[in-house]
């Protein structure tokens, strides 16, 4: 079950790109958009990216902090980042902990085979620690534009 709006948002712990022990409380006193994708350099989640990766001066500009979480390793997010220019960290869930804890890890349908995976799901997360929005079954197209709607309202 996917964590809900107004409730808090569970602190972690994960790898960043670099390696790097990064925690959510590290982030407080600012605003977090927490995306959880299913893996590096795959059409859907580059494009996800991408489009984060193209508005993020709107989102420095009002001190929001993105950061992008998969069962990817942070050797793979390192070359994802690299890759595409992302300005913003990659954590890496390998054993999908976290994910399991925001409730985004469950059945996935691909080509008619069912598999367990990441459920693309965001989360804005207010400076207090609070969960504000939740967006579910995140379409890639698009995404950031609605995420940026959110904060603006």
């Amino acid at each position: 079950m996917t964590l809900e709006a107004n409730t808090p948002a569970p602190d972690f712990i994960l790898l960043d790109e670099t390696g790097t022990p990064r925690s959510l409380k590290e982030f407080r006193g600012k605003p977090v958009v927490l995306y959880f994708y299913p893996k590096d350099d795959t059409p859907g989640c580059t494009k996800e990216a991408c489009s984060f990766r193209d508005d993020y001066q709107a989102y420095a500009e009002a001190g929001v902090v993105i950061l992008g979480v998969s069962p990817d390793s942070p050797t793979s997010h390192a070359r994802f980042k690299e890759k595409y220019n992302l300005p913003f960290t990659l954590l890496s869930d390998e054993d999908h902990h976290v994910c399991d804890l925001y409730g985004v890890w469950g059945k996935k349908k691909f080509m008619g085979r069912e598999y367990d995976g990441v459920l693309r799901t965001t989360f804005l997360i207010d400076e207090n620690g609070i969960i504000r929005k939740v967006f579910p079954n995140v379409k890639p197209e698009g995404h950031s534009a609605e995420v940026l709607a959110a904060l603006r309202s």
